[in-house]
């Protein structure tokens, strides 16, 4: 979807005119500053014509003007650093208003977006779109308005001393400002291009860093400098070659302004030679040339910027533009849990149109029940709990809890009920205490710690420096595996809710550890619906019910004894694991 720029435009605007006072404050001081500077001119040309022409009473004159420029340059001042406060508070928040309202509507994107989206890149176009509006409000307020002011203020003041030199300039500024325009609308998409090559390559970049360890384990430390090397090489090429266009830019602008002074000062010297101009004219025309100059130098320069922001922001609010992909509906009511019965009726699910995950599959968990599934890897296992969760949306038929299709609640109240334990749990980079009190985050200090002692993870958190106010590093790094699958195993406890799924929940734990966690799972079990998925057979012995799954469907399903009577996969996949690789 391709962002225009009135959309992003109307993005910030949105979070400006919550600041109405302050807005209306700025506009009115920079308007008010840059007026006064087409003011002072006339009183510098009022000073020098005195000078030219000596009268009586010239110097008391030469002084009562000499007081008027300092004044008004003075209030100049004072209005410009007014300003510049009311700029600093209004832009800081702003600025706030703009993350947080990035990272809320970012957050809430679906499942599958965060699984096709690189995080370093997501964080980039987050940063990127608050220094946008940063950049596009300072040209707003210190060059464009500028600009304009200093333009038609201009143009009306020389055309109280001579029309010729009000069309001349008028006609020369039509050309610089159009030439500029055009030439900035030609550059964008080598600006936005430049912009996608540096998220790329941020990309790239996030992407190594976080798999530094494999690729220390397959010795990849060469092809990863290559592909960087590759990336940074493209956007390299792009970065030179917008930079090349706008030396370009700057070069041809030089000699426009070279030949509109000089045309400028020629015409006035005729004028002056038939006494329509005075010498106070000359320094009036050439301050009004130099303001000018200085303003429309930076024009060029203030599109290219205002389109650099623009392609900078386009990423992020392309992504505020995309509808979520998993939305509550209007009308959607609160999850109420009495039971815990689950029911999967015809459901059809793929991830695209040629490739089913689940096929008219039927599966009904009655309130307590404790059921695994297990089947070879791609048979769908995961996918259930993952539509259970309403990751993603169903293509047909329906889920229940108690009665209820998950369609139709919110997701928030679907979600309280149901508690992970998934194979590779990630942390936060937060104290051990607040990743445990993420299940319930209302929970005091002591259940917290009670949390962590039934999932066996307090003796070793005790032994830590700092205990449970020790950081556990990006995603839990700092912690082994069997450590993090505790500690998720105690937020899954805390969090106590009456629908409970474990993906291999042991898988990671040492045999004295699984033991002491297999008890701590059954007492977690008790009254509770639970959906075990099984790698390791021998972990779901005491299940109620194992539900075997292939290709999407049931095709199987008992206790494990019943199962083994049976000649079918659940035999298959139980011989391979008990006979293991010995011979």
């Amino acid at each position: 979807m391709k962002v225009t720029n009135k959309q992003i435009i109307n993005v910030f605007w949105k979070h400006v005119r919550k600041y109405p006072v302050v807005t209306a404050m700025l506009l009115t001081g920079t308007f008010s500053v840059y007026t006064v500077e087409i003011i002072t001119p006339w009183f510098y040309k009022k000073f020098f014509d005195t000078l030219a022409a000596p009268i009586a009473n010239g110097a008391d004159i030469l002084v009562h003007t000499l007081f008027i420029i300092i004044a008004l340059e003075l209030l100049a001042w004072l209005i410009y650093r007014l300003n510049a406060v009311g700029l600093v508070r209004l832009e800081t928040r702003v600025l706030a208003d703009l993350n947080e309202t990035s990272f809320n509507y970012l957050i809430c994107h679906s499942y599958s977006f965060f699984t096709n989206s690189f995080a370093g890149s997501l964080v980039r176009k987050v940063n990127r779109l608050s220094r946008a509006f940063e950049e596009v409000a300072d040209q707003v307020q210190f060059s464009l308005i500028p600009l304009i002011v200093t333009v038609v203020g201009i143009l009306i003041g020389v055309s109280f001393r001579s029309i010729v030199l009000t069309a001349t300039l008028g006609v020369w500024v039509i050309i610089f400002l159009t030439a500029n325009y055009f030439f900035a609308r030609w550059k964008q998409p080598y600006e936005i291009a430049k912009s996608m090559k540096d998220t790329e390559a941020t990309g790239v970049l996030a992407d190594a860093i976080g798999n530094s360890t494999t690729i220390k384990l397959f010795t990849g430390h060469e092809h990863e400098k290559q592909r960087y090397h590759n990336i940074i090489e493209e956007w390299r090429k792009v970065y030179s070659f917008t930079w090349n266009i706008s030396e370009i830019a700057y070069g041809v602008q030089s000699l426009l302004m070279i030949a509109i002074e000089f045309i400028m000062l020629y015409i006035a010297i005729k004028l002056w030679r038939v006494g329509i101009l005075t010498v106070g004219d000359f320094v009036l025309i050439q301050i009004y040339i130099i303001r000018l100059m200085r303003q429309l130098w930076d024009f060029g320069r203030i599109l290219r910027r205002f389109y650099m922001a623009f392609a900078d922001a386009a990423e992020m609010v392309e992504i505020l533009e995309l509808p979520h992909e998993i939305k509550d509906r209007k009308t959607a009511k609160e999850l109420a849990v009495r039971q815990g019965k689950i029911e999967f009726n015809n459901v059809d699910f793929g991830f695209h149109q040629t490739r089913k995950v689940l096929n008219r599959f039927n599966l009904v968990i009655q309130p307590g029940e404790r059921v695994a599934l297990v089947g070879p890897s791609g048979a769908g296992k995961s996918t259930i709990t993952h539509l259970l969760f309403r990751f993603f949306e169903i293509d047909a038929g329906h889920i229940l809890i108690d009665g209820q299709d998950i369609s139709k609640v919110t997701q928030k109240s679907l979600r309280d009920q149901i508690a992970l334990v998934p194979q590779e749990p990630i942390l936060f980079h937060r104290t051990l205490l607040d990743n445990i009190r993420y299940g319930q985050r209302g929970a005091s200090d002591a259940e917290v710690v009670e949390a962590a002692k039934k999932a066996h993870c307090h003796d070793f958190i005790n032994e830590l420096p700092f205990g449970y106010d020790t950081y556990v590093g990006e995603r839990g790094i700092k912690l082994s595996g069997g450590e993090r699958q505790r500690v998720a195993i105690a937020r899954a406890i805390l969090k106590n809710a009456p629908i409970l799924v474990l993906d291999e929940a042991t898988s990671s734990l040492d045999s004295e550890s699984e033991a002491l966690i297999q008890d701590a799972l059954r007492e977690l079990m008790k009254g509770k619906t639970v959906i075990v998925i099984a790698h390791r057979l021998s972990t779901i012995l005491s299940m109620d019910r194992i539900i075997v799954i292939e290709n999407g469907k049931v095709i199987d399903m008992g206790t494990h004894q019943e199962l083994l009577n049976r000649q079918g996969i659940y035999k298959k996949l139980w011989e391979i694991q008990a006979g293991g690789f010995l011979p």
